[in-house]
């Protein structure tokens, strides 16, 4: 599609495959961003779950932490989801790492337990039609506090698994491992809201 939105998926790690392809179902143009010029090219950002120290180091070995940081600022529409949610984060419980600090949330990471304690939950998302939205949990975080101009998605067993924040969604799941493409598509929403950049 010549004029289908470019959105990007931070791909130094994690399921970037896949969420390339959740893209590409949605109807955006997808593209791996690692670098500036590729950043610079989007105009909206998924950021992957994986190992989210790992994501911090990459972004800051390539000079991307700051520039992300103004473009969210600016209104970039991200999606961040597991080690995402964790990257998005203004603080993580437990080691120091890079963080993003442009989601007002604390993280608990491995808060549903190591890769054994691993599962898939059908949750329900505020916003999303349709029915439950298919996730797997994979040594998944939770959100142990969230600030006022965050709104609480979704919860499992009382525990806060999806937010937003304005153009900020963030998910403590794996959306795309299961082919569920709603929340890609709402970042596609999100980038019509903004209009070009």
């Amino acid at each position: 599609m010549a004029d289908a939105p470019r959105v990007g998926v931070l791909a130094y790690q994690g399921d970037v495959r896949e969420h390339l392809a959740a893209l590409e179902a949605v109807g955006a143009s997808p593209v791996e961003v690692r670098t500036l010029a590729e950043l610079d090219g989007v105009e909206g950002l998924v950021v992957p779950g994986g190992e989210s120290t790992v994501i911090g180091k990459l972004a800051d070995r390539y000079g991307l932490l700051e520039p992300l940081r103004e473009r969210v600022a600016a209104g970039l529409p991200v999606l961040g989801t597991c080690a995402g949610m964790i990257f998005l984060a203004r603080e993580v419980e437990g080691p120091p790492q890079d963080l993003l600090g442009v989601l007002d949330v604390r993280v608990r990471r491995n808060a549903f337990g190591r890769q054994v304690a691993s599962f898939e939950a059908e949750v329900e998302v505020k916003g999303v039609d349709g029915g439950p939205v298919s996730g797997a949990f994979i040594r998944a975080p939770w959100v142990a506090e969230a600030g006022p101009e965050v709104e609480v998605l979704a919860e499992v067993d009382g525990k806060v698994v999806a937010v937003r924040q304005g153009s900020l969604l963030a998910t403590a799941f794996h959306p795309e491992l299961s082919g569920e493409v709603r929340l890609h598509r709402w970042l596609l929403d999100l980038v019509a809201e903004r209009g070009p950049s």
